[in-house]
């Protein structure tokens, strides 16, 4: 029950498949209260399902593409925990699906960026700033997930490395900025992982295939070794921690060419 008493504001659910899911599941194994957000009434359902499952103190409305959602969202965290909260995760990202499939320089526009960067990137500084007090109340975090494709090309990722790789960036300003405030900042790079947004991801099944063969543990990680490097992150234990990416990806971000690359590339 390392989180007894600990209280966390999780964002992006979707389905049981979310690594969102398995952040939730590790924060209520060790004993924190939560308070679980959905985008729409069509992703409320699932929603709903978790916070019975983790026995949520409240589901509330929160599109991260509206201040003024964001805004209405704390105003209610803030009523409910008005001494504060010890974290925030935020577990969003989204490109148009046409954005993610061929070429890069044909595929990516400027309105397509712009979706991507709005609500992947700057949603994590919008809920930075909403629950900025109440997290200085209690010294808490904030914690984001990340991907392999924001400092390295992978084939479809496409403007959602050029997203992940801004919010990587707004991970350190934030831990700079707020800091001060005892309020740290850090984000998980996930390996890839069999989810509702994967599936956007054109030859995401063939990525996992590639992953698994390359990296040094000559496997993929599962929504729980995220879920929990993520309530590491979250807890006491990793008091003297921010500004800081964490891989749990199998080590695959370690590996340039590797045997079972070479392997691979002569076997095509």
């Amino acid at each position: 029950m390392l989180l007894q008493g600990k209280r966390f504001v999780v964002t992006g659910i979707a389905s049981k498949l979310s690594i969102a899911w398995a952040i939730a599941e590790a924060l209520h194994r060790e004993g924190a209260s939560l308070i679980l957000t959905y985008p729409n009434e069509k992703m409320k359902k699932r929603v709903d399902m978790a916070a019975e499952k983790f026995d949520a103190d409240l589901v509330l409305a929160c599109d991260v593409a509206s201040d003024d959602q964001i805004d209405v969202c704390f105003a209610s965290v803030a009523a409910h925990w008005p001494d504060g909260i010890d974290g925030v995760v935020h577990a969003i990202g989204f490109a148009p699906a046409e954005e993610l499939d061929g070429d890069f320089t044909q595929a990516t526009t400027r309105e397509g960026s712009a979706i991507a960067h709005d609500i992947s990137s700057y949603s994590f500084v919008a809920l930075a700033k909403a629950a900025r007090e109440l997290l200085a109340k209690r010294q808490g975090s904030l914690l984001t997930l990340t991907y392999q494709g924001s400092i390295s090309v992978l084939p479809n990722y496409n403007v959602m490395g050029m997203a992940k790789a801004s919010l990587e960036a707004s991970v350190r300003y934030l831990a700079a900025s707020l800091g001060k405030d005892g309020i740290r900042v850090n984000a998980v790079s996930a390996g890839p992982i069999r989810t509702l947004a994967a599936s956007g991801i054109k030859s995401f099944r063939r990525m996992l295939d590639v992953n698994a063969k390359i990296a040094p543990l000559q496997r993929n990680v599962s929504q729980m070794e995220v879920g929990n490097a993520a309530l590491f992150l979250l807890s006491p234990w990793a008091s003297g921690i921010t500004g800081e990416i964490l891989f749990v990806d199998g080590g695959f971000n370690t590996v340039a060419i590797s045997e079972q690359l070479m392997q691979i590339a002569s076997d095509d």
